[in-house]
């Protein structure tokens, strides 16, 4: 996250005292961008398999996140190619590769792009919303570019608001990229939807069609609070979003990844709880006459 953002500017004195360790150190690209990471995703993907085989859980239902170009250009500084847009898209022609190589394994490839929202508030002062779905567009357009010729129903895109433990005031509302999201070729869409920021977005989806043969993935459970969700919240959440989309249409999620954000051992009760609560769903929207 960057360290001069309109969040950090309002509350600076909990910033201030607040853990967050950055590296002094930075990326600097150089030189022509080349993807050289063929032997490292490999691997990656030999492990994932080798777990998922012995867990006995079919590869073609598991998913690999990878990062968005438009997420990657925070971590690396460009020195080299004239603009933005060119460096972009540069970032995209070196990451097809290692999409390709996730769908190609037989697994679900997802995109983690935290930059679609989040990059708002990194850029002080803030823009006019018009300016910014203008340089929001830019980094769809890329990303799409590095998906092309990979099939969208294997392909699901997230994006969040950053997984830090903050106020998160300056968050952008969803209703402001919520059809740049939905122009991302992909099969399916992560979206936070638990957290106390953005739990009333679900309203959305009153006037927001999703578009035919896609599946729609809100976070039912939040890494956002220690505090473990009852099953039946759980569900309710669930229902909401099938009655809105299609019960079809819904797959229950996370709002974000939950490692490093809680314990362990409270991740493992989130999902625990996760897995109780799309039961409750599933039985209340499918099947009334199974016993709980």
């Amino acid at each position: 996250m960057s360290q001069r953002t309109g969040e950090r500017q309002e509350f600076a004195e909990f910033y201030k005292d607040y853990t967050w360790v950055t590296s002094p150190e930075r990326v600097i690209v150089s030189g022509p961008i080349a993807y050289i990471g063929q032997d490292e995703v490999a691997r990656d993907i030999a492990l994932f398999k080798a777990a998922l085989a012995a867990a006995d859980r079919p590869v073609e239902d598991a998913f690999m996140c990878v990062l968005a170009p438009g997420w990657l250009e925070h971590f690396f500084y460009n020195e080299h190619y004239p603009d933005d847009e060119q460096y972009l898209f540069a970032l995209a022609d070196a990451m097809k590769h290692e999409y390709k190589a996730v769908v190609d394994a037989g697994l679900i490839l997802q995109i983690d792009d935290p930059a679609l929202p989040d990059t708002y508030d990194m850029i002080v002062p803030a823009p006019a919303i018009e300016d910014y779905r203008r340089y929001a567009r830019v980094r769809v357009e890329a990303l799409n570019h590095a998906l092309k010729g990979l099939p969208a129903d294997r392909i699901r895109y997230h994006i969040c608001w950053g997984s830090w433990h903050g106020p998160h005031t300056h968050d952008l509302p969803l209703e402001h990229v919520i059809d740049l999201m939905l122009d991302v070729n992909a099969g399916a869409y992560s979206v936070e939807a638990a957290n106390a920021r953005h739990e009333h977005e679900w309203k959305l989806w009153k006037k927001t069609k999703l578009p035919e043969g896609k599946i729609l993935i809100p976070g039912v459970v939040s890494h956002a609070t220690n505090v473990v969700e009852h099953p039946e919240l759980v569900a309710d959440r669930i229902i909401r979003y099938a009655q809105l989309v299609g019960r079809e249409n819904v797959i229950a999620g996370t709002d974000c990844g939950l490692g490093f954000r809680v314990h362990p051992q409270i991740a493992w009760a989130k999902l625990k709880v996760l897995s109780e609560g799309a039961a409750l769903a599933t039985r209340e929207l499918w099947d009334k006459t199974v016993p709980a």
